[in-house]
């Protein structure tokens, strides 16, 4: 009977990670996991000692490697684990909003259209969101590729991002002025995202219309050239909902309403 269900879990454990890797270029790893496996397995099997002991040292420094690099997937898939419909309809409501956001992003990248996309996050922004255009509309990607289309009057600025509502448009951010990661290829838009991070805890996006690549700008720190699995890592794993603190807001809330 314990065999039964020990094949049973590891059966249930490898369906879920395969269909949560699927759909995205972590699949790649997946069947090279596989296939060391199988090498594995085999090396067992037919008594190669040698071959057995080497590919046992590699898989233990490879384990490190695969949880530090796929750290923000590996926490995405461990929220789905969670038994809480609320938290599990938050979080894929999030997700599809990250598909979007990053869709978005990637296509005006290809299309060498320039943007600069703030999202807000414990700090509010509305100091800077009220110098601009207000619009106050829900998050589409729709929307904000319409917004940075070279024929509207709103693509010159930026775009304020709380939550999944565009705050507004249109908006000036204070300029970086002497900070080391300034360089010449850099424009006005990546001395803007630079200004605001020094300013606030937000993330700023940067689609150079130069260049066409991604840069993300945060606490004074500029990576430029982030590809779109790393950019949605980058996002899930400061923007994703936590339970705990959702539980810590609701304990704060009844301790007030009683005194």
């Amino acid at each position: 009977m314990s065999p039964f269900i020990e094949i049973l879990i590891i059966a249930m454990m490898l369906n879920y990670l395969l269909s949560f890797f699927w759909k995205t270029r972590s699949r790649d790893l997946i069947f090279g996991l596989l296939a060391f496996l199988l090498i594995l397995g085999a090396s067992s099997w037919f008594k190669l000692p040698i071959l057995h002991q080497i590919l046992i040292l590699v898989s233990n420094v490879a384990v490190i490697g695969i949880i530090v690099i796929f750290q923000p997937e590996l926490r995405a898939a461990l929220s789905k684990l969670s038994l809480k419909g609320k938290n599990v309809k938050e979080f894929s409501a999030f997700d599809r909003f990250l598909d979007h956001l990053a869709t978005s992003v990637y296509r005006m990248a290809e299309k060498r259209i320039g943007a600069l996309i703030v999202l807000e996050h414990e700090d509010l922004l509305d100091e800077f969101a009220t110098k601009g255009v207000p619009l106050g509309a829900q998050f589409t990607s729709e929307l904000l590729e319409s917004i940075f289309a070279t024929t509207t009057p709103l693509h010159d600025g930026a775009v304020i991002i709380r939550e999944q509502t565009i705050l507004a448009a249109a908006v000036i951010l204070p300029l970086a002025e002497e900070e080391t990661q300034l360089t010449r290829s850099m424009g006005t838009r990546h001395r803007a995202a630079l200004g605001l991070s020094l300013q606030s805890d937000a993330l700023i996006i940067v689609v150079s219309e130069e260049t066409g690549k991604v840069s993300i700008a945060r606490e004074g720190v500029m990576t430029r050239g982030v590809k779109i699995d790393r950019f949605k890592g980058v996002v899930r794993s400061l923007f994703t909902p936590h339970p705990e603190k959702e539980i810590k807001s609701r304990f704060n809330m009844r301790k007030w309403l009683k005194e």
